[in-house]
């Protein structure tokens, strides 16, 4: 019976896993699926992850567990990012170590990458630049979650492997009208202008910038596909200080052609309009995906099902939306 531990398995990535490994016990593979809520176990605090590693000895580790946000709650918290996420990651690896577990899968961001980097972005891409300062705080924080998994696989002969998604979304993401990212803001600011019966909804910033999106249940597939893979695939594919594998769709549409496809969705009719004053970001972030590729792994939801899904879930869900 293998036991697996799924940090973070209430947030949207690690929920989406949760469910794929919940199927897979239902469909009779011997599988031990253990959790717990931020108010069961603190990953920030060393002591209690600590005890809580020594007494369940998992057999495997994922990783989901991290404080996220969009542009504005990156700029607005930025010593919360870094500092949460480093402790959550140092804390969930090095005492999975000390337990004695030898597998374990950390999640990432695109953000890793630098501002000004060749698109698409590959994976040899990492430390090569300079990071976009609106979210360099949670960047810095990612990357050092790659290297503890890298430093611990080169000195102690663990298996800890990396997986970078591009921006996700679906059920179970976080909707609050500022601390979100840009999908689900969207999607919450055009349902209630169309609600409201307004006649404009705008965006923030120029609507220029291109970004992908990867559904949910596409990250959670993908995700137990990289840590399903034998280790010399694994090993094949990687380089012991490069060792993380991007995931997406290779694929993406800007800001605005966005706005477009969520006001569709969500039957607002009236203009969309552009707030200059406001942030635009990187310009464009699309993830060379081919290393997942090559292995074979590709994406298969269709964003503007994935929107109309998404969407489908916000009304059934708005009285839980995080405010």
């Amino acid at each position: 019976m293998q036991k697996i531990y799924i940090a973070g398995h209430r947030g949207m990535v690690g929920g989406a896993i949760l469910r794929r490994l919940e199927a897979r016990r239902a469909a009779g593979e011997g599988l031990t699926l253990i959790t717990r809520t931020h108010a069961e176990l603190d990953l920030t605090n060393q002591a209690a992850v600590r005890d809580f590693m020594q007494s369940e000895k998992p057999d495997v580790v994922i990783l989901a567990a991290a404080k996220v946000g969009g542009i504005h709650a990156n700029n607005t918290y930025p010593a919360d990012f870094i500092y949460q996420n480093l402790m959550i990651e140092c804390n969930v690896i090095h005492q999975a170590f000390a337990a004695g577990v030898t597998r374990l899968l950390q999640l990432g961001s695109s953000c890793i990458y630098p501002r000004a980097v060749q698109q698409p972005m590959k994976e040899d891409a990492l430390l090569t630049g300079v990071l976009e300062p609106t979210n360099e705080p949670y960047a810095v924080a990612k990357i050092a979650g790659i290297k503890l998994c890298e430093s611990y696989n080169r000195q102690h002969g663990t298996d800890y492997r990396s997986v970078m998604p591009t921006n996700l979304y679906g059920p179970g993401d976080n909707f609050h009208p500022e601390n979100s990212h840009v999908l689900p803001a969207l999607i919450r600011r055009f349902h209630e202008a169309a609600q409201a019966g307004e006649d404009e909804v705008q965006i923030w910033g120029s609507g220029k910038p291109r970004r992908e999106f990867l559904h949910v249940d596409d990250m959670a597939e993908a995700s137990l596909f990289v840590l399903d893979l034998d280790r010399e695939t694994y090993d094949a594919n990687t380089q012991p200080m490069l060792s993380h594998i991007n995931v997406g769709t290779g694929t993406d549409v800007s800001i605005m052609e966005l706005a477009q496809m969520v006001a569709k969705v969500t039957g607002f009719e009236g203009r969309i309009t552009n707030d200059p004053s406001k942030p635009d970001g990187t310009l464009r972030k699309l993830m060379d995906v081919s290393r997942l590729a090559d292995m074979g792994w590709r994406a298969s939801v269709d964003l503007e099902k994935g929107l109309q899904e998404t969407y489908g879930w916000f009304i059934d869900n708005q009285y839980a939306i995080r405010d």
